[in-house]
């Protein structure tokens, strides 16, 4: 996802700051052995600090205009018509609009024609609501915001710095776009986009290397080293690496965790596999996740980001 988003970056960016902290090393190394044309600088935070926390944190690395991206999105978003508009109308601030139909489940914008940006409405009634535009999670910022989030705490962007900026500046706007936008962070999410993805490009599965296939594979994503039985179907599923699903398995809207066993005669219908489980032989799985090994050492306790529940 990192990688793909920085190939999508405009030829003005020249440099790359990743906010990280799990999994730190895995992503060093990943840049280590792979150019992308633009200096690439691992930023370890000590612990997750929220968009607004790890924005201040990379300061020391940046000297203009910058932009901040969300790794866990795929949009069409054009950033070189984004950084266009921020420039045209001397923004301080423009982050990317995009509308939704259900405006009672998000924070939505007050905004002009224009795109000119006055408040936020956070989950209003459909009544009540000042547009169906709501913030897409991409910015484009001016130095001086740093001078409005403070230094080492969880901040929150939307709710904190964004309402000051609007106030003292008046030159906060919002640049809708066009196409297509989803947030993969929940499986629902990265089950559907794994399907978008293979349609749009075209293709009736995604398969890596030394995949042994007996049976019938629709709309699915398969990592290496996989083996699928004989009579087993699967349709709109994602397959890590070196999994092994035995005979006469039918597995739907899936995602099967690494190593793991599915063993013969198993129904699996919208299913979570962790890494390294066993499902026995003639299971009927609906809508769980199966996941016995222990948390990884220092994985988040929780998913941190713009909207903080006080």
């Amino acid at each position: 996802m990192i990688s793909h988003i920085i190939d999508l970056l405009p030829d003005c960016v020249d440099k790359v700051i990743l906010a990280v902290n799990y999994k730190k090393e895995q992503i060093e190394d990943y840049f280590k052995e792979n150019d992308h044309g633009k200096k690439i600088i691992v930023n370890d935070e000590p612990k997750p600090l929220g968009t607004g926390g790890a924005i201040k944190f990379a300061e020391k690395h940046i000297k203009d205009r910058f932009l901040v991206l969300n790794s866990d999105v795929i949009c069409s978003l054009n950033l070189d018509e984004m950084i266009s508009f921020h420039e045209r109308n001397n923004a301080v601030t423009t982050i990317s609009l995009w509308p939704v139909e259900n405006v009672s489940e998000f924070g939505v914008v007050d905004v002009n024609k224009q795109g000119h940006i006055t408040g936020f409405v956070e989950k209003p009634k459909p009544e009540d609501a000042p547009s169906n535009l709501i913030n897409a999670g991409a910015y484009c910022l001016e130095k001086t915001v740093f001078d409005y989030i403070p230094t080492g705490r969880l901040v929150s962007m939307e709710k904190e710095i964004f309402p000051k900026i609007i106030k003292d500046t008046n030159r906060f706007y919002g640049y809708e776009f066009k196409g297509y936008w989803m947030d993969i962070g929940r499986i629902s999410s990265y089950l559907y986009v794994n399907k978008f993805l293979l349609d749009k490009k075209k293709k009736e599965n995604c398969i890596a290397d030394n995949l042994q296939l007996k049976g019938k594979i629709h709309k699915t994503s398969i990592g290496k080293n996989v083996s699928i039985g004989k009579n087993t179907k699967l349709e709109s599923c994602i397959i890590y690496d070196n999994a092994e699903i035995n005979d006469n398995a039918t597995i739907f809207n899936s995602v099967i965790g690494e190593k793991s066993i599915i063993q013969d005669n198993s129904e699996l219908k919208d299913v979570v596999i962790g890494d390294e489980e066993i499902i026995v032989k003639n299971s009927k799985i609906e809508n769980k996740t199966i996941w016995n090994k222990p948390v990884p050492e220092g994985y988040p306790k929780k998913q941190i980001g713009n909207a903080i529940k006080k």
